[in-house]
């Protein structure tokens, strides 16, 4: 068995048929059912997003000290590692806990979009490749075809009106503007503005181009990471005035 057979059978099968699945207890609006699926999966994930906040916020704890390291060992590339790992190691951090849990959510999350993608088949052909992925379950060959329509949008195709894609490109800036930290280095901070409009702009393009059924979970998926950084940083992030500490050598005087 390859890899995409390995991967058809243990993650995007069970995630494809738990999708129509749920369909029908969600009065068969296949808009809703994005939103519910996407709400259960971020809950299931709770503990790893969780785990990945706290090192993220331990890891911005440290950047004043990391400042000082950089500034006094810039010449010498390996003693400044072995300082930042001496750092972290002390501080108890593992900068690996930061990527980690997102590593082990991304294939969920691609399940979820390649799900959509088949699941709102609108010709023959896209149908017969769906029906490989279908379990014998009643219940989902009784709910197929679906209904792509959602409020204004059809599922299946762009939207029209282009609401979708600044509500995903709002909504992402929003997280990642929570996500980012204040900084004194010009550098790093320059790093993190083009980073912070670059992605939102990105996303926001692809759902342009994009059946309006993966925008729908995109925005889902991040409003429920907002709701989440609210709730565990108790505030709004980066997103409020803080005082950002200068490194060593650019304090006034």
């Amino acid at each position: 068995m390859d890899i995409g057979a390995i991967w058809d059978t243990i993650i995007l099968q069970p995630v494809l048929n738990t999708l129509i699945a749920l369909c029908s207890v969600l009065f068969s609006n296949f808009g809703v059912t994005i939103i519910g699926l996407t709400i259960i999966v971020r809950f299931l994930m709770l503990p790893l997003t969780l785990k990945q906040l706290r090192s993220s916020r331990a890891m911005q704890a440290l950047q004043p000290k990391q400042a000082k390291l950089q500034q006094k060992y810039a010449k010498d590339k390996q003693r400044l590692a072995q300082e930042q790992m001496k750092l972290y190691k002390e501080s108890g951090v593992n900068p690996a806990g930061c990527i980690l849990p997102m590593l082990i959510q991304m294939p969920v999350w691609i399940a979820l979009y390649q799900s959509i993608i088949r699941v709102l088949a609108v010709t023959p052909e896209a149908f017969l490749n769906l029906s490989k992925y279908l379990y014998s379950w009643p219940v989902v060959h009784s709910m197929l075809p679906l209904n792509n329509e959602f409020l204004w949008l059809d599922l299946a195709l762009p939207d029209s009106i282009f609401l979708l894609a600044i509500l995903v490109g709002g909504t992402m800036w929003l997280q990642q503007k929570m996500m980012t930290p204040p900084t004194a280095d010009p550098r790093q901070a320059a790093q993190s503005k083009m980073m912070l409009w670059m992605m939102p702009m990105m996303f926001a393009f692809f759902t342009l181009s994009f059946p309006s059924g993966l925008a729908l979970y995109w925005v889902t998926s991040n409003i429920i990471t907002i709701i989440i950084q609210y709730r565990f940083t108790g505030g709004w992030g980066g997103l409020s005035k803080s005082t950002v500490t200068q490194p060593a050598g650019r304090r006034g005087t």
